[in-house]
């Protein structure tokens, strides 16, 4: 190569340089594009898919894909397609903790469903206020996940509601006076049921007339029965999960204890009825949806589900579920916009939704009042409605 050709070779080298050089210059004086900005609405998915507790989160993330293709296929949002972001979180603290940050900073999401418990939630709940992420949990009933800032809500049907509802129902309908109370004390969930329980029963005419403890992951329950058949309940309240709840039952009737269980929708799952068999008939559940319902909207849910996933009938963490992508997606049009920092004020303006797990007005504290309550039974094998409680909205 002569001395004439490296020289322009040279000179066309340091043209490009300064040529980049000007091109970075101008593009870190831009500002940062805002959250939403792109192809598609990135929107986060936190729960488990496998563990314990991936009855609650598989469900959560088949209807939130449904409802995402669902308005994909009338347009999207403003022309935008939603992209559902998922990840398994295993139904561990640490790592519902570890899953939220890289949906925030990895995935770049606008919001994050999830998680159906309330433990996780609020783990997940600061880290996606702190970053100005909206998070809308489809499952979590417990107190404390809202309180953490204005970017927090949630879809479900509370605790705080549900549980008075069903005292009245008990104690007028069903005739229960005399009530023993198992709190799974390493469960959050658990711990703030019970409370929400114990509130609710005071001046109902309710008593409780044993309380029990156990730990998430127990086996043996022989020593709490024993201590609560001696006390002749009408009924047991356990405020835990299906796993334990199905091996209390067992133990209660292998003592010959025959009062029925009743809880949350911490005990919603089939595995509930696999695990319990017989000793779990009669167990009646509080929760926030049930295929029998009746409404067009969730009939149509419903056939829609069972269509697409093999027949397999939704349950309320799948009711849930979808619901939430139809509440952001909402949100968003209302807005006019898929900023978080925008459109959590037109989802904290929601009044009247029509969901397929019923009707839903966020309040001003960002929590959901909702109706009607599904009171659930399990009955030959399967959950059934027993009653739908209407719920009075503000």
């Amino acid at each position: 190569m002569t001395m004439k050709k490296c020289a322009a070779l040279l000179f066309v080298g340091m043209l490009a340089v300064g040529s980049f050089g000007c091109q970075k210059k101008e593009g870190a004086e831009k500002p940062a594009a805002p959250k939403g900005a792109g192809d598609t609405v990135r929107i986060g998915f936190l729960g488990a898919l496998t563990g314990d507790v991936a009855m609650f989160g598989k469900p959560t993330l088949d209807a939130m894909k449904m409802a995402a293709e669902e308005i994909n296929a009338a347009g999207g949002i403003n022309g935008r397609k939603i992209e559902i972001v998922e990840a398994d979180n295993r139904g561990d603290k640490q790592e519902g903790a570890s899953v939220t940050q890289k949906l925030i900073s990895r995935d770049n999401v606008v919001a994050i469903v999830g998680d159906p418990t309330t433990g996780i939630t609020k783990v997940a709940a600061p880290l996606a206020q702190k970053a100005g992420v909206v998070l809308l949990s489809a499952g979590s009933t417990g107190p404390g996940v809202v309180e953490t800032g204005d970017f927090i809500y949630r879809n479900t049907l509370l605790d705080s509601v549900a549980i008075p509802a069903c005292i009245d129902f008990f104690a007028r309908d069903l005739g229960y006076k005399k009530v023993a109370l198992i709190t799974s004390d390493n469960n959050d969930y658990s711990v703030g049921l019970s409370q929400t329980f114990r509130d609710a029963s005071r001046g109902k005419g309710i008593e409780i007339v044993a309380e029990e403890k156990i730990k998430d992951g127990d086996k043996d329950f022989s020593a709490q029965i024993t201590n609560i058949k001696a006390r002749k309940p009408d009924v047991i309240f356990f405020s835990g999960y299906y796993t334990e709840g199905a091996l209390i039952m067992k133990e209660a009737r292998k003592q010959g204890l025959k009062a029925k269980m009743f809880g949350g929708d911490g005990l919603f799952s089939p595995k509930f009825i696999e695990l319990g068999g017989d000793a779990v008939d009669g167990t009646m559940l509080a929760l926030g949806f049930s295929p029998e319902q009746g409404s067009p909207i969730t009939a149509k849910f419903v056939e829609g589900f069972k269509k697409k996933y093999g027949g397999a009938e939704p349950g309320v963490f799948a009711a849930q579920g979808y619901d939430a992508i139809v509440l952001l997606a909402d949100a968003m049009k209302r807005g006019n916009s898929t900023d978080p920092k925008v459109f959590k004020d037109a989802l904290a303006q929601t009044r009247n939704f029509e969901g397929v797990a019923g009707t839903i007005t966020i309040r001003a504290n960002r929590e959901p009042i909702k109706t009607p309550l599904a009171l659930l039974e399990v009955k030959g094998g399967k959950f059934t409605l027993k009653a739908k409680v209407p719920v009075k909205m503000e």
